[in-house]
C-alpha cells in the first residue's frame, strides 16, 4: 500500500544507534514537554509572566517541531503512532497548558490524533515522496491539520460540550495557536532537514 511505503520514507538511513537515540529524544520531547515545561515556566518566572502566560506557544511550538522531525527523520507506523499519540495524553495527565480546560480536551484526542497524523504523512508524501518544496509542503501539511483539529472542535461545540466560558480559550487553541506553533516548528525543523540534506549530497 501506498500508505505504508510513505510511513517508511526517511531522508537518510541512519546507524541503529543513532536511530534509536533520534527516537528516544523526540519522545522524551513529545512526552515531557507538555507535563512538565508549562509548569517551570511558571515557577521559574511567575503565574503572570510573558512567558509563562504564553507557555501554550512554546509547548506547542516544541511539540509540532518534534512531529515534523519525526516526519524527515522516523520510518516505521508503530513508532511514528507511538510519537503522535504522546503529546495531547500527556498535556492531559498534566493539565498544566489548558489548565481547567484540559478534562475536556479528552474528548478532543481523536481530531489531536488525526491531525497529527496527517502532518507527519503529509511531510513524508510531499516532501519525502514527491520532493515538493519543504515550505510549500509545511503550509499544505499545516493547513490540513489546522483544519481536522479545529473542524474536531467546532462539531464537538456544537453540541454543547465545552462551557462557554472556555469556548473562546479553546477555539484559539484549536485554531490560531495551533497554526502559528506549526508554522514556527516548520521554519525550526527546516534545519534538521538542511542538514540531512547536505549530508545526502556528501
Amino acid at each position: 500500500m501506498e500508505r505504508e511505503n510513505v510511513l517508511e520514507k526517511n531522508m537518510c538511513d541512519y546507524s541503529k544507534w543513532v536511530e534509536i537515540m533520534q527516537i528516544i529524544l523526540i519522545s522524551v520531547a513529545a512526552l515531557l514537554v507538555p507535563t512538565f515545561l508549562a509548569k517551570l515556566l511558571t515557577i521559574a518566572f511567575g503565574a503572570n509572566s510573558f512567558i509563562a502566560s504564553h507557555s501554550q506557544i512554546i509547548v506547542g511550538t516544541i511539540v509540532n517541531t518534534a512531529l515534523i522531525a519525526t516526519a524527515i527523520n522516523v520510518k516505521g507506523w508503530k513508532k511514528i503512532a507511538a510519537i503522535i499519540t504522546l503529546p495531547s495524553i500527556s498535556t492531559i495527565l498534566g493539565g498544566y497548558v489548558f489548565k481547567t480546560a484540559s478534562i475536556y480536551m479528552v474528548y478532543m484526542i481523536p481530531a489531536i490524533w488525526a491531525g497529527n497524523f496527517a502532518l507527519v504523512y503529509l511531510y513524508k508524501l510531499l516532501l519525502l515522496k514527491k520532493n515538493i518544496n519543504y515550505f510549500l509542503t509545511g503550509i499544505i501539511s499545516i493547513a490540513v491539520k489546522v483544519g481536522i483539529i479545529f473542524l474536531g472542535f467546532s462539531m464537538l461545540n456544537a453540541f454543547g460540550i465545552f462551557p462557554e466560558k472556555l469556548v473562546q480559550n479553546l477555539q484559539n487553541a484549536m485554531g490560531v495557536t495551533q497554526a502559528i506553533t506549526a508554522a514556527i516548528g516548520a521554519v525550526i525543523t527546516y534545519t534538521v532537514y538542511i542538514v540531512n540534506k547536505k549530508s545526502i549530497k556528501e
